[in-house]
């Protein structure tokens, strides 16, 4: 191409700033080939040379620092988040390893996944259930989280727990993070009264988040009453039983199915302060019956239904609670579905498989490499806003 032909390139496609001299540096700079450049072209692959520089890239370089409000509440901004996030490898017979929380946390995710099951000697493990994945400490990968979480972004970081463990186990997980996270986990709220809403990722930076079950409202934290059961039944929550036939209709409604009950020990379910994990009912139940901090989990087929079904009610729905997205238990290779769809009907927690390069991976790392690789990335404003 002629030096005008780069400069019709540099200022319709790729909408910068430039003249004719810039165009001419530029194959000054990347062209190899002397006779072209001599006739001021640049070849093919020199155009490419130029494509792979940090100059040829379309990313905004201002961007590599954060440069969004971070002021926002939390609930305002898409979070960088990992499914499964223990395994290295497939769901099946794959290596589950405290590596695979560090490598997740250095790429600037900020919601981990920690799938609990009672070990032997007493001790909590963490690994995908009923399959021949290895098998993990959970004090160990909690003692991981603690010295990397914090390494690429100082923003919060969300424990999202997937509990199968018996009472006396789930004595020691909240034990284990009590005493290793220290001060930075969150075990109150930040307000001196009831908060209303969610605080910002700049109020909650170097905290840990705890998303699981809770016995009890968030309200109770400042009651002066007795201080309630110690234990009590709840859903179990399992992806893995989760089934991908279940029908929806456009607000969200689907026939009751039964679920699996586990005891939940007061110490654990203590830590959950704004991301308390309820079963999903539908878009007008949330609306009605939902606290701000109360949030639910989707499986991807019904979070594709919903966001292609009731667009509207489910952008609606993110305007004021969190909702995560995690992949099917068919993709036992460790595959991943595309984000996009999901990021526009608002939900921010959209949960993949950090351990498989894909491309649904490589728009999620290019999605979060804005805002100084802060793993939180604010959302459109019509999407928190509302038009």
């Amino acid at each position: 191409m002629s030096a005008n032909d780069l400069l019709n390139f540099l200022l319709n496609e790729q909408r910068e700033v430039a003249t004719l001299e810039d165009a001419l540096r530029l194959i000054e700079k990347y062209e190899l080939d002397d006779s072209a450049k001599h006739m001021n072209h640049m070849t093919k692959d020199g155009f490419l040379m130029y494509l792979q520089q940090e100059e040829g890239s379309i990313f905004n370089p201002a961007h590599k620092e954060v440069f969004q409000d971070m002021s926002q509440p939390i609930n305002h901004y898409f979070i960088s988040s990992s499914h499964n996030t223990y395994l290295m490898e497939d769901q099946l017979k794959g290596h589950s390893s405290t590596e695979a929380y560090i490598k997740a946390l250095m790429k600037s995710c900020r919601c981990v996944e920690l799938d609990c099951w009672d070990g032997a000697h007493g001790e909590p493990i963490i690994y995908h259930g009923h399959t021949l994945t290895s098998k993990v400490l959970f004090k160990d990968v909690i003692k991981a989280i603690k010295e990397y979480a914090f390494k690429t972004s100082e923003y919060p970081v969300i424990l999202s727990l997937e509990n199968h463990c018996t009472l006396e186990q789930q004595k020691l997980m909240a034990q284990h993070m009590i005493s290793i996270l220290g001060s930075a986990l969150l075990t109150s709220p930040l307000e001196d009264q009831m908060p209303t809403a969610f605080p910002s990722p700049q109020e909650l930076k170097g905290r840990f988040i705890i998303k699981g079950k809770r016995l009890n409202k968030l309200d109770a934290v400042y009651s002066n009453t007795s201080p309630g059961v110690e234990e009590d039944c709840v859903s179990e929550e399992d992806e893995a039983a989760e089934t991908n036939n279940s029908k929806t209709d456009p607000n969200g409604q689907k026939a009751k199915a039964k679920k699996s009950k586990i005891k939940l020990a007061k110490q654990l379910s203590d830590l959950a302060i704004y991301c308390k994990s309820v079963h999903f009912s539908g878009f007008e139940h949330a609306e009605d019956n939902q606290a701000f901090y109360e949030m639910s989990s989707f499986k991807e087929s019904k979070a594709f239904n919903l966001a292609e079904t009731a667009a509207n009610a489910f952008i609606h729905h993110n305007m004021t609670k969190l909702s995560r997205i995690y992949p099917a238990g068919s993709r036992t290779a460790s595959s991943n579905y595309n984000p996009v769809p999901l990021w526009n009907a608002g939900c921010q927690i959209v949960a993949l498989n950090f351990q498989t390069p894909s491309k649904e991976m490589d728009l999620n790392q290019g999605r979060f490499r804005s805002n100084g690789l802060s793993g939180y990335v604010l959302k459109p404003e019509f999407l928190w806003l509302g038009s």
